[in-house]
């Protein structure tokens, strides 16, 4: 019998985990992990992608509603419709697949030729593996914010669902999460899943929005809530949840400019479901694990122009990164990610962009509530996305380079459920640096309209 403390088996009969080697290892096999490993196969690249799921597809597969594939493929499609077009050309490539498939770490070391390799381990129904690439792209997507997140007070019966698990319970396995809902949060799964309830016969007795507008797209509170005459209720939110063995009923308040529950505006709405649309948060643990710093704003890694994070040959994109509001820019932004995880690979340099050599930092300002990419290492044009924190009927974007102003854009509207995009030019990047500064501040200022 083996003391306490040491171990039963025999080091010398326990077996070495098997390898693959490969030039792009992509982490995800959602619409943002097939277009980036659609992108660095087309530039020559061996590509691995790495699903926990049994099926590509991601979030997609759910998604049963048009919208998707208006700007990429220039038709309206549904999200399974969208994904299927991204898995047949996938499976039309010569990209190794591993499905149902759970990465448990991603580690960096160094090959013999002293250039940065990358140990990805996974578990699989056929046991342990590691694929060895020289450059990583993650692609996990985002997962929702919980009840226990924002701590609503009361009892804790069933019924209390988010509302992507409720979209998941419908349309993929084909059960009724309740009778009659009421709905927290006016983020767009949040409307998109008002009208599928009440597609499916599923009373929704009213929307309830903290913030004093809705989080959602326009076109979304238009198609799902207004089309239905279901009820949005702004600078409102649920402060109990009554009921013991199922939801009974939900209390509402209003709230003040402080987002405070106001005394004596609490009413009781009977409901037997609570769905939660309280928000997205990227799913950035293997990124920790990895050594990729994170940005406190998006909650996302860091990454340079070419989307490259502090870890050199570990890129990220999709809403692992920040969350969007379009599967279609997902599929943009992380095609640009697979073509400089390729250029990394196959080259050593992430650097699919000429220029010079840089060291800027970006930082948000204003109304502005993140500015991406983070940094920026090349004098090249650069693609800089953000969102605002509150809806403004017209305000200017501004690049500032200490008390210098680099680049004044337009006066025009912005809305937080939209992210916004702009080219900031090379020669704005290469003012900065002939100032001496290492900040770049992306301000978005409110104006007075004359």
């Amino acid at each position: 019998m083996a003391e306490f403390g040491s171990s039963a088996i025999d080091s010398d009969t326990v077996e070495a985990v098997p390898t693959q080697a490969f030039d792009v290892v992509v982490i995800g096999g959602g619409p943002a992990g097939m277009a980036a490993a659609l992108a660095a196969q087309k530039a020559g690249a061996r590509v691995a992608i790495v699903e926990r799921e049994q099926h590509l597809g991601g979030i997609l597969r759910q998604c049963i509603h048009p919208g998707f594939g208006l700007s990429h493929f220039k038709q309206e499609l549904t999200g399974p419709e969208y994904a299927q077009r991204f898995i047949d050309q996938v499976r039309a490539t010569n990209i190794a697949l591993f499905l149902d498939s759970m990465v448990i770490g991603v580690d960096s070391g160094e090959s013999a030729e002293d250039a940065a390799v990358h140990t990805v381990t996974l578990m699989s129904p056929t046991g342990m593996l590691q694929l060895i690439g020289r450059a990583v792209v993650l692609a996990m997507g985002c997962r929702e914010r919980t009840r226990s997140e924002i701590k609503i007070p009361g009892s804790r019966p069933a019924g209390v669902f988010t509302a992507g698990l409720a979209q998941r319970y419908i349309n993929i396995e084909n059960l009724k999460p309740g009778s009659r809902a009421v709905i927290l949060g006016s983020g767009d799964i949040g409307l998109i899943m008002a009208r599928r309830c009440t597609l499916e016969g599923i009373s929704v007795e009213g929307v309830y929005e903290l913030m004093p507008f809705a989080n959602g797209l326009r076109r979304n509170v238009k198609n799902c809530l207004d089309d239905f005459g279901i009820p949005l209720h702004l600078s409102t939110t649920v402060t109990r949840v009554i009921g013991h063995d199922r939801v009974e009923a939900v209390e509402v308040s209003q709230v003040d400019e402080h987002l405070a529950p106001i005394p004596g505006t609490e009413r009781v709405v009977p409901c037997d479901t609570l769905l939660l649309s309280v928000g997205l948060i990227p799913e950035n643990e293997l990124s920790v694990g990895a050594g990729v710093e994170l940005d406190p704003r998006t909650r996302g890694a860091v990454v340079d122009q070419n989307l490259q994070t502090g870890v050199p040959g570990i890129f990220a994109c999709g809403n692992v990164l920040h969350v969007h509001d379009l599967a279609d820019n997902v599929t943009t932004e992380s095609e640009r990610a697979g073509a400089a995880a390729a250029a990394y690979a196959l080259g050593g340099s992430a650097d699919v962009e000429t220029g010079a050599n840089c060291q800027l930092t970006v930082s948000p300002a204003g109304i502005a509530g993140y500015a991406l990419p983070g940094r920026i290492t090349a004098v090249a044009l650069t693609k800089l996305n953000f969102r605002v924190r509150r809806p403004v009927d017209a305000a200017r974007v501004r690049i500032l380079a200490g008390d210098e102003e680099l680049f004044a854009g337009k006066v025009r509207p912005f809305k937080p459920s939209v992210m916004e995009s702009f080219p900031l030019p090379a020669k704005v990047i290469q003012r900065a640096l002939d100032l001496g500064v290492n900040e770049i501040v992306l301000s978005v200022d409110p104006v007075e309209e004359a």
